[in-house]
């Protein structure tokens, strides 16, 4: 541990960070909905570029998704694709409840979980188990009452409008249907009628974000294909032009929407935010964020996190896992396709990419979290220039386990950025 004023600080030493940045890990895998769950908390001072963090992971539990928490910041929710509800401690990460959702509804495929959530408040919130929204008090995990029926195939990423009158929500594609489980659809909740509204789009969107001040909402398309032309459980990478949809939530109709080649590295999106000017998502298979003019909704811009060769080459554990898995997932033969259009959408890197990506409160730094080279990075925003890059340590110090040879990877997945409300609010950690 570093003792310097630049650097890492210890988590027991007395320091003042006022961002606390909140990852989910699912580990060194190439399907983060098959891996382990795990929490990585990030503490950050630009004034000196101190940080601090600390890492767990959960026993029991499996396919660590994104993190939540609540508006006072005093419970997180680790959401999964393993049908756990848990609740950790925002300070130190310690367990402080988990329930089994099977005993509210039963599973049609092992993929669908509670991934994320709304927070109605400090103790209550929202998220959906089976084909329904469930409400849960943190006071009272196993007492959950049932809203009415979401109406898509697989419910993802989650956002409350600015008026808090709509929540909308993406679906992933169900390997339930087969060939039939594409989505290509969005949700749209009604806070006062509790109804759920169905809208069909021209392609799959899994992760959204919404506007700052108007009811609408911006979802991004998720284009993978099925293996064998059946299996979206094992999904492959689409090389096929990619889209952003603009949305009235309350008129339930697409207002503006962006398409760009598929030439364009924006395959496998994951955290979407927004800042006054522009829709920023990263994306994991093509190792870049993109940035969208909101004005114009047509210009865009791209920050590049693609490693060149002698760092590619530095990491031959995670290339090796990386091409295994692939070929763990499709047959060599009779998926050729996949494995090519793969490596296109991937601009031919054998590694994964930026998964959290976070926009601060005032808008002058973008938080990230490269999965593939397993480190954090603070961008000033909107400059895109690298204000810290921090290397986090391997798998290894926290799953004793693991081999010498296997893949450090910690598994960053979706991110929750907790920012200071204004300069004299300051999270303080002891």
């Amino acid at each position: 541990m570093l003792s310097s004023a630049r650097g890492r600080k210890s988590w027991h030493e007395m320091q003042e960070y006022p961002y606390s940045f909140h990852i989910a890990l699912d580990g060194n895998g190439i399907n983060g909905l098959e891996g382990m769950a795990g929490v990585c908390l990030f503490l950050y001072n630009p004034v000196d570029n101190s940080y601090a963090y600390k890492i767990k992971y959960y026993q029991g539990m499996a396919g660590g998704h994104a993190v939540n928490v609540n508006p006072a910041g005093t419970y997180g929710f680790l959401g999964n694709a393993g049908q756990h509800l848990l609740l950790y401690d925002t300070h130190n990460l310690e367990e402080l409840d988990r329930i089994s959702t099977l005993r509210f509804e039963v599973n049609d495929t092992s993929i669908r979980g509670s991934t994320h959530l709304i927070w109605l408040n400090n103790e209550e919130f929202l998220t959906a188990i089976g084909d329904y929204f469930y409400k849960f008090s943190v006071n009272n995990l196993g007492k959950g009452e049932r809203l009415g029926p979401h109406k898509v195939k697989l419910p993802h990423a989650m956002k409350l409008t600015r008026s808090r009158k709509y929540i909308c929500y993406g679906s992933m594609d169900n390997p339930h249907f087969g060939r039939d489980g594409e989505a290509k659809e969005v949700g749209i909740w009604d806070m006062a009628t509790g109804e759920a509204t169905r809208m069909e789009l021209p392609t799959t969107c899994w992760h959204l974000t919404t506007h700052p001040t108007e009811d609408r909402f911006y979802a991004v398309s998720f284009r993978v294909m099925p293996q064998e032309n059946i299996d979206y459980h094992e999904w492959a990478i689409a090389f096929l032009k990619e889209y952003a949809f603009e949305i009235d939530a309350e008129n339930k109709q697409v207002l503006r929407h962006w398409a760009t080649s598929r030439e364009t590295p924006a395959h496998i999106n994951s955290d979407v935010t927004i800042s006054d000017s522009e829709l920023i998502f990263c994306n994991g298979a093509s190792q870049s964020i993109i940035c969208i003019d909101l004005k114009n909704f047509a210009n865009f811009r791209v920050i590049d996190e693609r490693p060149d060769l002698r760092t590619t080459l530095e990491h031959p554990r995670e290339i090796a896992t990386q091409v295994y898995d692939s070929f763990a997932r499709g047959s060599l033969f009779t998926s050729t396709r996949h494995f090519f259009g793969a490596l296109r959408a991937s601009r031919f890197s054998l590694l994964d990419s930026v998964y959290g990506c976070q926009l601060s409160r005032d808008q002058s730094l973008l938080f990230t979290a490269n999965r593939g080279l397993n480190h954090i990075t603070m961008y000033n925003y909107p400059d895109a220039t690298v204000k810290l890059r921090v290397k986090m340590p391997e798998l290894h110090e926290y799953v004793p386990s693991m081999g010498a040879m296997d893949d450090p990877r910690l598994g960053f997945h979706h991110g929750y950025l907790i920012s200071p409300k204004n300069e004299d609010s300051i999270l303080r950690i002891s």
